[in-house]
């Protein structure tokens, strides 16, 4: 007897780990930034559409280590300004050590900051953190010297939420202390994606 594998739900390696469920293309028109504009003097939100790609690379190999992850990148357009230049872009890694059950997110941004957060994660998890803490020795942030005397960041946050109707959410949280005000404010970013392309065939499709 022949099966059916339309009727089967075919999910494929999971050396990616948690990650697996990222692949592929992904676009979110409900993206909400609040922060400090400098050029106004006020703190105000910002909606945004956003385009992201996570792509495999490699199994990193550090010694007895192995590392599975994506190569990824997002950018954002703020609404009414999609036909023109993003006022978001970043690119980075996200890494799986399912021998010491970690995560990593490897980021840099165009302002001239640089991120490795991480956090302790485990295969099948759908909700994966990603923390840093400037002059952490392993979970860091680096920033250029002109961000860390007029917005230094304190410490990030960040969440990557993978939902039950296949979309995936993300928070980011930037604690700044800015020289403008003297006082510390969260930066915050949100939005949720729906994947619009997969990379290798499956028997579901987007």
């Amino acid at each position: 007897m022949t099966r059916d594998l339309r009727m089967t739900k075919v999910t494929g390696p999971q050396k990616l780990g948690p990650l697996t469920p990222l692949v592929g293309e992904w676009e979110g028109d409900v993206g909400v930034d609040l922060s400090y504009h400098n050029k106004d003097d006020i703190t105000g939100e910002t909606t945004y559409f956003e385009k992201a790609w996570f792509k495999p690379i490699p199994v990193q190999e550090n010694g007895r280590q192995e590392l599975w992850g994506l190569h990824y990148g997002m950018t954002a357009w703020r609404h009414g300004e999609e036909a023109m230049d993003p006022f978001h872009d970043e690119l980075g890694f996200l890494l799986w050590d399912k021998t010491n059950c970690e995560v990593m997110r490897t980021v840099v941004f165009g302002r001239g900051i640089a991120i490795l957060a991480g956090s302790s994660a485990k295969l099948g998890d759908k909700v994966l953190t990603f923390d840093a803490k400037p002059g952490a020795p392993h979970y860091g942030i680096l920033q250029n010297k002109y961000l860390l005397e007029r917005a230094e960041i304190r410490d990030f946050k960040s969440t990557f939420t993978i939902n039950d109707d296949g979309t995936f959410s993300y928070t980011s949280d930037l604690l700044l202390k800015l020289a403008a005000t003297g006082e510390e404010m969260h930066h915050t970013d949100k939005n949720t994606l729906r994947r619009v392309k997969r990379y290798h065939p499956s028997v579901e499709h987007a």
